[in-house]
């Protein structure tokens, strides 16, 4: 579980209905059924007639994405792919094949089975990237659905109150009932806005951040295998591949590396 994902929605709607209730309002006056079924039936609405079914049909793996965070340690990666260079320079390519057909990441199996294979660089690299590009095509699907819904609720919000208040002003015989049918009809608004700015567009956002965080871990798998599968220097292929680490960590390995290199000096 991606608890930032899960605290921020908490503490965003928190944070909206405490400030009211610090205010003097009143909860219950927030919960307006018509509203609400305005707002949401609406959105989900446009949202449906703008996608086909099937990529609608993947919006509870949008909802995983977003929620639930698929680790994967780039140091961790290239550790291995460092190790696996190792390997091939002493005992050949040949050598890992057994690993490759055991190791649990399908992007980074079927790119060293290319290289046990004895695949040409230049169509592993082709494959591979054309992996990278549906996976990107398929995360970018899910970012649209709910920057598409995070578009339509504000409208809805205001068509909402729209409509509110087209009924208030067909009831003008009681001025004293004027007052609360227009706080109802303001309360699709809230809706509309709230939802789109607490939930949907935030929700797109993490998703960007996921895929651009998958991306960055395929790119560097990529560059690992063509390394590896050049025969390159596994102290080379680790340096090429520390450039894919977040800027602390890979300012701590240079750090590391300068020390050890100045123990040997010594």
């Amino acid at each position: 579980m991606d608890l930032s994902t899960l605290i921020g929605l908490i503490l965003g709607l928190a944070a909206l209905l405490l400030g009211y209730i610090w205010d003097g309002g009143h909860l219950g006056a927030l919960y307006v059924p018509s509203a609400l079924l305005i707002v949401l039936g609406g959105t989900f609405g446009a949202v449906i007639v703008s996608f086909p079914m099937a990529r609608l049909k993947e919006v509870p793996q949008a909802f995983k994405m977003a929620f639930l965070e698929k680790k994967q340690d780039p140091q961790v990666i290239i550790d291995e792919i460092v190790d696996m260079a190792s390997i091939a320079r002493r005992e050949g390519v040949l050598a890992l094949e057994q690993r490759a057909q055991e190791h649990q990441n399908a992007f980074l199996k079927d790119g060293l089975m290319m290289v046990v294979d004895g695949t040409d660089p230049e169509l592993t690299r082709q494959i591979m990237e054309l992996e990278m590009d549906a996976v990107e095509h398929k995360n970018d699907g899910y970012v649209k659905i709910f920057e598409c819904a995070g578009g339509y609720a504000p409208t809805m919000g205001i068509i909402g109150t729209v409509m509110g208040l087209i009924h208030v002003l067909g009831n003008l015989a009681d001025p004293d009932a004027l007052g609360p049918a227009i706080a109802v009809a303001f309360s699709a608004t809230l809706y509309g806005v709230a939802s789109a700015n607490v939930i949907y567009l935030p929700i797109a956002h993490k998703l960007k951040l996921r895929n651009q965080q998958q991306i960055s871990v395929m790119e560097l798998m990529l560059e690992g295998i063509l390394a590896l599968q050049a025969g390159e220097n596994p102290q080379l292929i680790k340096k090429k591949l520390a450039s894919f680490l977040p800027h602390k960590k890979n300012a701590k390995q240079a750090k590391s590396e300068v020390g050890g290199d100045l123990a040997q000096e010594s």
